[in-house]
């Protein structure tokens, strides 16, 4: 795709610039140039999974009980537990290549590229309540879990 969005662009600019004659065809290729370059231009986030803003607070809480200003979120999926996949959150200072990084204010989350899949679209809260206290995730690529809810598939 990358290719494709050069050769788009750079044909708008051979045409803006008026060096080639513009057909029906070469319109329409012009305006899918212009829609592909705009949507270039909107800004996504590098995962799909969301911090909600109570748990965004109790992070942040606990990064400064830490007193780093170097620690971020990391959120993963490791192999393991009874239904083949178990969760990781935990404070990580390191850089990886292949991280996908999103702020949520002032708390980076950051989650392996090969983790994002099995993420994708999950939701990262925090409950507070006589009942349970934690973080919990919400994932919709959760197909089952298991009874202890540390793992799933």
């Amino acid at each position: 795709m990358r290719d494709h969005h050069w050769f788009d662009q750079h044909m708008l600019h051979q045409l803006l610039e008026g060096r080639t004659q513009m057909s029906v065809q070469d319109d329409t290729q012009t305006r899918l140039a212009h829609a592909v370059a705009e949507e270039a231009s909107v800004e996504k986030p590098a995962h799909g999974v969301l911090l909600t803003d109570v748990a965004a607070v109790k992070v942040k809480s606990l990064l400064e009980q830490e007193g780093r200003d170097d620690l971020r979120l990391r959120v993963g999926v490791q192999p393991g537990g009874c239904s083949g996949l178990v969760y990781q959150l935990y404070f990580d200072e390191r850089n990886l290549d292949g991280d996908l990084v999103v702020d949520f204010g002032s708390v980076e989350v950051v989650i392996d590229r090969m983790s994002a899949p099995y993420l994708d679209g999950a939701s990262i809260d925090f409950a507070d309540t006589i009942e349970k206290q934690g973080f919990t995730i919400d994932n919709p690529n959760a197909g089952s879990s298991c009874a202890c809810g540390d793992s799933f598939s």
